[in-house]
């Protein structure tokens, strides 16, 4: 996906603003369990950092930061579902493009999941789609 804005900008509106813009309704752990929907998500801006959902007082784990290199690169060890026996790895980078910025998100290490990896992959086919049409929308695609 290319968004109208420079690098810089769309990591900022990726991370910093990524609790305005995630499709909390459909793509979050309280949309799994029907328990209302969360209060936001956080993606704290630093190589250890980790992305959460908040509901209440609670805070539901989604990933790790692994690799922390803005504005060009993020990667993040996920494991939305807590049931699964290892994380596997988002990769997301910033590339300029014109006057815009070349977003490319690659979800690898499906095999980490071992048995339940084909039906764990297939939840995701689709999955990211809305989630970086949203993005879109925030970075002014």
């Amino acid at each position: 996906m290319t968004v109208n804005v420079p690098p810089e900008q769309a990591f900022e509106v990726f991370v910093g603003q990524i609790g305005t813009w995630w499709p909390l309704e459909t793509h979050s752990i309280a949309a799994m369990d029907d328990a209302g929907r969360p209060d936001g998500v956080v993606l704290e801006a630093r190589e250890g950092g980790e992305m959460y959902e908040r509901r209440g007082e609670e805070r539901h784990h989604w990933a790790t930061v692994t690799t922390w290199e803005p504005p060009h690169r993020l990667v993040l060890d996920w494991k939305v579902n807590p049931e699964w026996p290892a994380p596997t790895e988002v990769e997301i980078t910033f590339t300029p493009a014109g006057d815009g910025t070349r977003l490319d998100l690659e979800h690898r290490g499906w095999e980490r999941l071992g048995d339940i990896a084909p039906e764990s992959r297939a939840s995701y086919n689709d999955g990211w789609v809305p989630v970086l049409d949203r993005f879109g929308q925030a970075a002014g695609a």
